[in-house]
């Protein structure tokens, strides 16, 4: 009985939590979209210097992934 008990008081003190928490996820999920989405512009934006900058060395022959030994 003090099972059931304890179980009701979770139910009563912790259903609100979880609807608000239910409500709110989308919504976060939306204002977080555009930072995703610059985060992955600004990825873009790195992986092209990098290239530009590595150019010279792979038009050279040397392998990106080659370490030196």
């Amino acid at each position: 009985m003090a099972k059931f008990l304890l179980w009701l008081i979770l139910l009563i003190l912790c259903w609100p939590l979880a609807l608000i928490a239910l409500i709110l996820y989308p919504v976060v999920w939306l204002l977080l979209l555009p930072f995703r989405l610059v985060g992955i512009a600004v990825d873009g934006v790195f992986s092209l210097l990098k290239a530009i900058v590595m150019l010279p060395s792979r038009v050279l022959g040397e392998s990106p992934n080659r370490a030196e030994a």
